[in-house]
């Protein structure tokens, strides 16, 4: 799921899907490419996306990436204007992992593609008022949700892979399909719940085909 954020201080984009030649063999790491398979219509694609909105790449001017999986960094080199936003201890790791291993499961290309300035982020913080980042880390080593508060629509959080769909929410938590650190995972499952109560939130579920179609989505928006 990627998020686009028109906020009065700039354009943030939320995660950056797949790149559109992911469904050829040698565009992913072998090892993702044999696990994984992506199917898509060209209007799926991010660019085309965005022009729903009246948006173009060039007007993102912040990128903020909850974690470094192939299916969250595939356009990534549309934004070398950009400010990025990632977690600290997973960027590192996916770098080192990139540039010591042909066939890792990141993409090399997008994992070291160029942005503007960089801002590794191990705490929770305000990014601009009513967007809040959490630290939600299991899914890998360090991801980042986002809260959101909107005039209309309540509070919105997005956790990402961090819970991968309705089902591993619970109550009670189960661990998603995926997963480094079980403990952490569940964790971090159980913060979101504690942000959901404390906001009265509306959550999101990333990888849910069944809760996907219930969301508004572009050009439709939540204010």
């Amino acid at each position: 799921m990627m998020v686009l954020i028109c906020h009065e201080k700039g354009n943030i984009l939320f995660d950056l899907g797949c790149h559109p030649d992911a469904g050829k063999k040698g565009y992913w790491p072998d090892r993702v490419w044999k696990a994984e398979r992506y199917f898509h219509e060209p209007e799926q694609e991010l660019e085309a996306q965005l022009a729903l909105c009246g948006v173009t790449p060039a007007d993102i001017d912040t990128v903020v990436l909850s974690h470094l999986h192939e299916d969250h960094t595939g356009n990534a080199r549309l934004f070398p204007h950009a400010a990025l936003y990632a977690p600290k201890n997973e960027y590192l790791d996916a770098m080192w992992s990139v540039c010591t291993n042909p066939d890792t499961g990141y993409v090399k290309a997008e994992v070291t593609a160029p942005y503007r300035e960089v801002h590794l982020i191990d705490r929770d913080f305000e990014l601009l008022p009513g967007i809040e980042i959490v630290n939600l880390p299991g899914h890998t080593n360090g991801l980042l949700g986002m809260v959101l508060h909107t005039e209309k629509d309540g509070v919105l959080i997005f956790p990402q892979d961090a819970v991968f769909c309705e089902e591993s929410y619970g109550p009670p938590a189960r661990l998603p399909g995926g997963f480094e650190d079980s403990v952490a995972c569940l964790a971090s499952i159980e913060k979101v719940r504690r942000l959901q109560v404390q906001y009265g939130a509306t959550v999101f579920f990333g990888h849910d085909p069944e809760n996907f179609p219930k969301y508004r989505h572009a050009p439709a928006f939540y204010e």
